[in-house]
C-alpha cells in the first residue's frame, strides 16, 4: 500500500494544468476542469486510474487542500480529501474515475479529445461519470473557497474500477480502509438526474436503490467427439438447454414497494394512457399481455417489475467439426431488492438442475434502500422544487448497479443524483458513441448543486 501525498509532478506529466486561466466563475472554471478531465485516459480495462489522480491531486494542491491517495493495485489509484467542519455526520461525495471502452470507428469526434462543439464537451465519461464527478469536484472546491464555517466534514472521494464491480476502488477502500468513511451520514453518488422532454417538462430521478446483480458462469463437461458423430448430450447441448431453461422461464413480475413509489410518480409526468396502469402496477401487472407491451416499449420499465437474466456470453470448441468435453456461458442477472441474493441463486440452481450444468456465482451484492427522511434527499427536494417549481422530484429506482450498494451495505444512506438537465436522446451516449454533455447545462448543475450543499453544511437560521 502505498500513500502519495503529492501528484503535481505525475499531472504535469500528463500534460494538465490545475486550472483554467481565463474562467471568472466556479461554473466556468468547472468546464475547462472537465474538458481536460475528458482527455484523462482512464478507460476500463486496464483502468490506469492514478491518471485520475494525479489530475485531481494538482487541483487540490494548488487549493491547499491536504489529500490522500493509494494505489490498489498498479495503476489502480484512489483519492479523497475532506474539508473539516463541525460534529454532524459527514457528507460525502462520492465518484468513480474509470469509464467504458469506446470504438473510434462509431465517434466523429476522438473519445479523449475532450471536444468542444456547438455547445457540447464529447468525450467518454462525459455523462458517466466524469462530467457529474466534476460537478461534485466544483462544489466541493466552492465551498473550500468561500471560508464559511461547515456544520459537518464534506469528504470528497474519487475512486477506481466501478465499471468493472468496484472491487479496486470503493469496495477495496471500505474493506481495507473502512476508517476513510467513519463518522459519514449521508453520501452523493452517480446515477440520476434531470431529464428535459420534447414538451418542455423536466423530471428530477434520485436515486435511492437499484436491482441487485448476480452475474453467474454456467459451465458443463461432457464426452467429447467428432462433429460428424453426434451423441444424445455434450457439453454444449447441455449449456443450450440450460440457457433455454432461463429464456423459457421468466422470473414472476412483483412490485416492491420503491418501485411501486417510483410508478406512481412516474404517473404525474405522462400521459393518462399510461398513467392509469403506472398508478397501480400490481394490478397492471396481472393484466394479459400489459408485461409483453411494456418490454418491447420500454425494456427498462419493464426490467423494474422482475428480476431479469440477460444471457451475454458463451463458448465450446474451437474447431466447427469438434465436440467440445467443455463448454460454458456466462449471464447477467439483476434481482429485485426485497430478499437475498442467495435465495435467487438457489432458484437458479433449481431450474437448471436437470440439465447437469454447474452454476458458479462470479458476482453477488446485497440489497438495501435509501430512506428519503435524509438532509441530503430534503435539500435537493427544496432546492429544486424552488428553481423549477413545474417539474417533478421522483425516488428513483436504478436497473443498473453503482458503488452506492457499498455504502449502503455500510449503513449509509447513499444517492445517486447530478443536477444535470439532460436531454432524453443523450442518454443514447452512455456507455455508446458521441458520449457529450451540454455545456449550459452542466454548469446550471454545477450552480444547483453548490447550492443544495450548502443546504446541507450550513446552519439554517
Amino acid at each position: 500500500m502505498k500513500f502519495v501525498k503529492t501528484a503535481v509532478a505525475g499531472a504535469l506529466a500528463l500534460g494538465l494544468t490545475a486550472m483554467p486561466t481565463n474562467a471568472e466563475t466556479i461554473e466556468e472554471e468547472a468546464t475547462g476542469w472537465l474538458q481536460e478531465y475528458l482527455r484523462v485516459d482512464t478507460i476500463n480495462p486496464p483502468g490506469n486510474e492514478t491518471n485520475a489522480v494525479n489530475f485531481f491531486a494538482a487541483i487540490l494542491e494548488a487549493e491547499g487542500i491536504p489529500y490522500e491517495t493509494v494505489e490498489s493495485a498498479p495503476g489502480r489509484g484512489n483519492i479523497w480529501a475532506r474539508l473539516e467542519g463541525g460534529d454532524k455526520p459527514a457528507l460525502a461525495l462520492t465518484q468513480h474515475t474509470d469509464v467504458v471502452p469506446a470504438d473510434m470507428e462509431y465517434w466523429t469526434v476522438d473519445p479523449l479529445s475532450g471536444e468542444l462543439k456547438d455547445g457540447y464537451l464529447y468525450g467518454r465519461g462525459a455523462i458517466d461519470m466524469k462530467g457529474g464527478g466534476m460537478t461534485q469536484f466544483a462544489a466541493f472546491i466552492a465551498l473550500h473557497r468561500a471560508g464559511i464555517p461547515l456544520n459537518r466534514d464534506v469528504l470528497f472521494v474519487a475512486t477506481a474500477d466501478e465499471e468493472a464491480g468496484g472491487l479496486f476502488g470503493a469496495g477495496w477502500l471500505i474493506e481495507n480502509m473502512p476508517e476513510i468513511f467513519e463518522g459519514v451520514g449521508t453520501l452523493l453518488n452517480e446515477s440520476g438526474s434531470g431529464t428535459l422532454s420534447e414538451d418542455g417538462s423536466i423530471v428530477f430521478d434520485i436515486e435511492v436503490t437499484q436491482k441487485v446483480p448476480v452475474w453467474i458462469r454456467l459451465s458443463a463437461v461432457d464426452t467429447p467427439g467428432h462433429g460428424s458423430t453426434p451423441r444424445t448430450t455434450s457439453a454444449a447441448t447441455r449449456i443450450l438447454d440450460a440457457l433455454q431453461a432461463i429464456r423459457e422461464n421468466p422470473f414472476p413480475p412483483r412490485i416492491v414497494p420503491a418501485v411501486d413509489h417510483f410508478f406512481k410518480g412516474l404517473a404525474e409526468t405522462v400521459d393518462e394512457e399510461y398513467a392509469v396502469d403506472y398508478r397501480d402496477m400490481a394490478e397492471a401487472i396481472k393484466k394479459e399481455g400489459y408485461l409483453p407491451e411494456l418490454q418491447a416499449e420500454s425494456p427498462w420499465l419493464h426490467a423494474l417489475t422482475r428480476d431479469t437474466c440477460s444471457i451475454t456470453r458463451f463458448d465450446a470448441s474451437n474447431k466447427i467439426n469438434v465436440v467440445s468435453p467443455a463448454a460454458w456461458a456466462e449471464v447477467d442477472c439483476r434481482m429485485l431488492p426485497d430478499r437475498p441474493a442467495a435465495e435467487f441463486i438457489a432458484d437458479m440452481r433449481s431450474l437448471i438442475e436437470a440439465t447437469g450444468v454447474e452454476l458458479e456465482v462470479i458476482m453477488a451484492f446485497s440489497p438495501a434502500v435509501s430512506s428519503t427522511d435524509d438532509i441530503l434527499y430534503q435539500s435537493m427536494e427544496t432546492v429544486l422544487g424552488e428553481r423549477y417549481p413545474d417539474a417533478k422530484i421522483i425516488a428513483g429506482v436504478s436497473t443498473g448497479f453503482t458503488d452506492s450498494h457499498f455504502f449502503r451495505d455500510l449503513g449509509i444512506p447513499s444517492f445517486g443524483f447530478t443536477p444535470t438537465i439532460f436531454e432524453e436522446e443523450l442518454y443514447t451516449g452512455v456507455h455508446g458513441n458521441d458520449e457529450r454533455i451540454k455545456v449550459d447545462a452542466y454548469q446550471q448543475g454545477v450552480t444547483d448543486l453548490i447550492d443544495i450543499l450548502e443546504l446541507v453544511v450550513y446552519d439554517q437560521e
